[in-house]
This record gives structure tokens, C-alpha cells and sequence, in this order.
């Protein structure tokens, strides 16, 4: 399954920041994030339901 969130993170040195805490509580799940993309998406694949969890910690 693949989660996609808008996010408001606009550049590198934020997603710098948050990338130990994402590791931390997406353990086992292939993240990224589209800077590109007007809606600095998220995308999240994995096998189980994250949404909740994701919207929580972000």
C-alpha cells in the first residue's frame, strides 16, 4: 500500500531534520519525500495501514 500526505516541508535542511525521528517511528517502511512536486508530498509504502500514525507524528 502507498500513503501519499502533503506536507510543509520545503527544502532539504528541514527534511534533514526530521529524517531520524521518521526512521525512528517508520521502522521497516520505504519513505520519501517529492520536494519537487507543489504539494512537497510524502510517500509512504508499506504493508500495513500508516495514516493515523504518520498524521500523528508529523
Amino acid at each position: 500500500m502507498i500513503s501519499v500526505f502533503k506536507t510543509n516541508v520545503t527544502n532539504a535542511t528541514e527534511l534533514q531534520k526530521i529524517k531520524p525521528f521518521l526512521d525512528i517511528h517508520l521502522k521497516n517502511v520505504k519513505w520519501n519525500f517529492d520536494l519537487e512536486d507543489c504539494d512537497n508530498i510524502l510517500r509512504i509504502e508499506c504493508s500495513k495501514i500508516v495514516a493515523k500514525t504518520t498524521i500523528k507524528l508529523l
